[in-house]
């Protein structure tokens, strides 16, 4: 196997000082969970002059050291806006329910970066939509893998044919979630909360970027590039979402994609996005930005840069480079979360069918055979109910939405 490297960022010029940029200002809503991650690029890029955090808020208290010593702190985005004025981007880092209120908030004020998935339903999406528009705003949405620079280097190879025509992809996904995870936050694995939609399922938030790498990379990307959504959803853990479930959508364009995921492996394995090809196939390893190209029994191995997604927003902002993550090139996604959300509620598996490893909140379902299981429906384009598993539903039960 053959293996390079490429997409490398170049060294950056410097900028002469007469012409260095003033630091975009910039507010963080949500410090915690993912929110954390936000912080350490947020320093890295304070650190080079490209950003001043001017405020962050959050109802619980930043960890001490957390943030620049002159960042301004408040318990809400309502508080923070009434008292900071002059700001480019709003970051919202927050669960998922709260996404649409902050969001639509947030645009009045400055461009937004919204973390994934955008909003829990499709409704609001097209709320956000129209704020924006009406704002003049650019939004960016956190698919960070959709900064990988493999994907143009995806799009190269099948436009010269080398796996020949393209038949299908699929996003396979298996990873470990225990007892503690669902117990972190009010929100995690539910389905609504008080009649407030959440969508917290494996295909809607832990592994939504399988879903989102694999539409990208099928050029789906407004809600019309979406013909039908079929879901075949499952749950092995006592929660409302799924976690274990078989998404397959087909594009206008025709062309299938099948998600298979899991949240109950029997360990964690990086998840792929399959480009299922005439010749072969080509296999996008997103977490790792890894390539693997296989045609007639050769095979090779390359492996890419990343860019941020941040520091694109900013380029977007300062000189109308294309935005990576826009708002409206979530619409794919967007019509897939909403084939989640109004389906019937995820069949639960039979506890004979689970085995549980660990203990206590670090203990964590295992389906036994889930990895051939997932393996078997991405290749074959099948759902597990058409695989026919034992603690799969009857086929005549599987949900289409059109």
């Amino acid at each position: 196997m053959k293996t390079t490297t490429s997409g490398l960022t170049a060294p950056s010029q410097a900028v002469p000082q007469e012409t260095a940029a003033v630091p975009s200002r910039v507010a963080l809503v949500g410090v915690h969970g993912f929110g954390t991650q936000h912080l350490r690029n947020l320093e890295r890029l304070q650190a080079g002059g490209t950003v001043n955090l001017v405020a962050v808020a959050d109802p619980n208290t930043p960890a001490p050291g957390a943030l620049p010593s002159e960042t301004a702190v408040f318990s809400d985005l309502d508080e923070l806006l009434r008292h900071t004025s002059g700001l480019d981007v709003i970051i919202v880092a927050t669960p998922i329910q709260t996404h649409a209120p902050l969001a639509l908030a947030a645009l009045a004020h400055a461009d937004l970066y919204l973390e994934k998935p955008p909003v829990a339903s499709l409704a609001d999406f097209y709320r956000l939509q129209d704020a924006a528009a009406a704002h003049g705003r650019s939004v960016q949405i956190g698919f960070q893998s959709l900064g990988s620079r493999a994907l143009p280097a995806i799009s190269d190879l099948v436009a010269r044919g080398e796996i020949g025509d393209i038949q299908g992809i699929s996003a396979t996904g298996r990873w470990v979630r225990d007892r503690a995870y669902y117990k972190r936050s009010a929100w995690a694995g539910k389905r609504s909360i008080d009649g407030i939609d959440v969508v917290d399922g494996v295909s809607t938030n832990p592994l939504a970027h399988a879903v989102a790498t694999a539409l990208r990379i099928a050029g789906a990307h407004c809600v019309e590039d979406v013909a039908s959504v079929e879901t075949d959803l499952y749950r092995a853990n006592d929660i409302e979402s799924d976690d274990t479930s078989v998404i397959r959508i087909r594009t206008a364009a025709g062309l299938p994609i099948t998600c298979a995921l899991t949240l109950c492996a029997g360990e964690s394995v990086e998840p792929y996005v399959t480009v299922q090809g005439s010749r072969g196939q080509a296999v996008f390893h997103y977490t790792e930005d890894r390539l693997v190209v296989t045609t007639s029994g050769d095979s090779r191995e390359e492996s890419y840069g990343r860019d941020d997604l941040t520091e694109n927003l900013l380029a977007h902002l300062a000189d109308d480079a294309p935005l990576i993550s826009p708002l409206d090139g979530s619409g794919a996604f967007m019509r897939v979360l909403e084939a989640v959300r109004t389906a019937e509620l995820p069949a639960f598996i039979d506890g004979a069918h689970v085995e549980w490893a660990g203990e206590g909140d670090a203990a964590h379902a295992v389906i036994p055979g889930i990895e051939e299981a997932l393996e078997r429906a991405a290749s074959t384009h099948a759902t597990f109910s058409e695989l026919g598993l034992p603690w799969a539903r009857p086929l005549t039960t599987r949900h289409t939405s059109s």
